[in-house]
């Protein structure tokens, strides 16, 4: 069995490899295997995070979308209709993943399936 190094960080000997990191169960320090090829790419931490809209779309940060049906909206009077345009969305985590602002109704969250890329 080959010897792991120490931390770099702080010098500790307890550290064990992950996959291609080494990590310090110390201070939580992770770095990259000297002994991982280069070719071989290092897996991020975050997921790649894919926004769809209702006709399967990628949908990024800025773009512009279109409501594709009536949606009613808490606290107003009227609801938001289909074929309101919406510029310069943003994409968030959780279940309404789109941030936005739009005329009339102020700051909303939509749901990416009731939207359609313009």
């Amino acid at each position: 069995m080959t010897a792991l190094p120490p931390c770099p960080k702080c010098n500790s000997e307890l550290t064990y490899q992950d996959a291609q990191m080494y990590v310090c169960p110390e201070c939580a320090h992770e770095w990259v295997s000297t002994a991982a090829s280069a070719d071989t790419p290092i897996a991020s931490a975050e997921p790649e995070r894919s926004v769809r809209d209702a006709n399967g779309n990628v949908l990024n940060d800025g773009d512009t979308v279109i409501v594709i049906k009536d949606l009613p909206v808490k606290g107003a009077s009227s609801a938001l209709k289909a074929g309101t345009k919406v510029k310069g969305i943003r994409l968030v985590e959780g279940d309404h993943n789109i941030d936005c602002r739009i005329e009339g109704f102020g700051g909303m969250k939509l749901k990416s399936e009731f939207v359609r890329k313009a």
